[in-house]
């Protein structure tokens, strides 16, 4: 179980919680929100690890009973909510925290629920969960752990304190790569620029080969669209459509490779670019079109990713996307 001292970035977030746990002002409910990878779950549990540490500091002591427990995962006032299936259903809720929380701690001052990946809770659940916390015992602490806060019930978040997780500094990412996880520089620098700002997208760029594999079916589309068949477009469109839960990653590699072909035509500076390696194809295409027809691109780009976060057919979306990246 990570400690404070082990997050990069979210310098504001810990600040917050260590002032909490300082001086004792705890709020009952506390909604973490950030992208997939952005250091939720690695910050929920710090906090936790802390806030029932037994030296009662804002840094775990990681010695004693406590901290031992919550490392092992069988510490008795934990309580991470699991889900039976896509959705966290209103059973669930009522099993594991409303019958659950009118039990004391067994061993500190706190008991702690964490919900991850809280927008999946039914509205039936949310409401089961919000009379819970709007009245909860004193010693009552409930992390929820979200992507989209909007899916979330309004009287959900005016219960929570919202701590949003922004994007990290490639720099630091980068930092941590190299020192950290013994990553090379050259390995570092491109996951830390792939990554989004997301540490954790970053680390699983360079523990598994996925990351050079989506890299490539990326260059293989943009590159070579010019001159693909309407065939071979539909064939794109139905291997991205195929891999919606990567959407986010394969979207944004598209989207920095316009950036990088809009850079360079307004600079000529090949340092600047995350595809350095490809500064032939990157020449070729800022040579072919106009900064309108990029810009136009690169918010077609920007709108579609908002509708994959939505219930919107994400195929028809993908297919109008490449017809307008082929045609301009």
């Amino acid at each position: 179980m990570a400690e404070f001292k082990d997050v990069i970035g979210h310098e504001q977030v810990i600040h917050h919680m260590q002032n909490a746990i300082r001086q004792k002002k705890l709020s009952h409910a506390y909604l973490l929100c950030g992208e997939t990878g952005s250091g939720k779950a690695l910050v929920a549990d710090a906090f936790v690890k802390t806030l029932l540490c037994e030296e009662g500091g804002i840094e775990a002591c990681g010695k004693c009973k406590s901290c031992k427990q919550a490392e092992s995962g069988n510490h008795p006032d934990i309580r991470k909510v699991a889900r039976e299936k896509t959705t966290l259903g209103v059973k669930e809720i009522r099993e594991q925290v409303t019958a659950d929380v009118q039990i004391k701690p067994y061993s500190s001052e706190y008991k702690v629920y964490i919900i991850d990946e809280a927008e999946k809770m039914t509205e039936e659940a949310q409401n089961a969960l919000l009379k819970t916390i709007e009245e909860p015992p004193a010693y009552a602490v409930f992390l929820l752990l979200a992507k989209r806060q909007e899916l979330l019930l309004q009287t959900i978040l005016s219960r929570c304190v919202t701590l949003p997780f922004y994007p990290v500094a490639t720099d630091k990412i980068k930092q941590f790569l190299m020192e950290k996880k013994g990553v090379p520089d050259y390995m570092a620098e491109s996951a830390a620029a792939f990554s989004g700002g997301l540490v954790g997208r970053a680390v699983q760029y360079t523990e598994s080969e996925e990351f050079v594999e989506k890299r490539n079916e990326v260059l293989r589309l943009v590159k070579y669209i010019d001159e693909m068949t309407m065939a071979e477009v539909m064939e794109n469109v139905k291997m991205f459509a195929g891999k919606k839960d990567a959407a986010d990653e394969y979207l944004d590699m598209i989207l920095y490779w316009y950036r990088d072909v809009l850079l360079y035509k307004a600079t000529k500076d090949a340092n600047a670019l995350l595809f350095r390696d490809e500064i032939e194809a990157v020449t070729a295409q800022a040579g072919k079109r106009s900064f309108e027809n990029l810009q136009g691109i690169v918010e077609a780009l920007e709108q579609v990713k908002q509708r994959a976060k939505s219930n919107v057919n994400f195929e028809n979306a993908i297919e109008l996307l490449l017809l307008y990246m082929k045609e301009v």
